[in-house]
């Protein structure tokens, strides 16, 4: 499936992003091996430097590991995937109050909205 890259975010960004969302789904299990630099590279339509720049960024975070002639790989704590979701889930929930605080909704409204929308997808 093609990837969706905005042109006004730093790609590189938005490239560790799309990847700890991959693994974060399940698309990429603890312990996989990532596809070569070059193969993400032509899936994300990106130069490989960008692909590689962002790869050694998700290594230093731990994310990732490489072994030398084998390639790159999922780390095998699922602690951290799981800090990983829930620090991604927190992050989007910020930016979703605070755009909806920006229309001018209060919290109890935002809520109240949500529970409806619930209700809506429950029938």
């Amino acid at each position: 499936m093609p990837w969706k890259l905005d042109s006004n975010l730093p790609i590189y960004t938005q490239i560790i992003e799309h990847i700890q969302l991959d693994i974060i789904s399940g698309l990429y299990q603890p312990g996989d091996r990532l596809p070569s630099v070059r193969d993400l590279a032509a899936e994300a339509s990106v130069n490989p430097n960008t692909m590689q720049k962002a790869l050694s960024e998700l290594e230093r975070s731990g994310l990732l590991h490489s072994q030398r002639t084998s390639g790159r790989f999922i780390t095998e704590d699922i602690h951290m995937i799981e800090k990983m979701k829930e620090e991604l889930a927190f992050a989007r929930i910020h930016d979703f109050l605070d755009k909806m605080s920006q229309m001018g909704f209060q919290k109890k409204e935002i809520l109240a909205l949500i529970e409806k929308i619930q209700k809506e997808d429950d029938q």
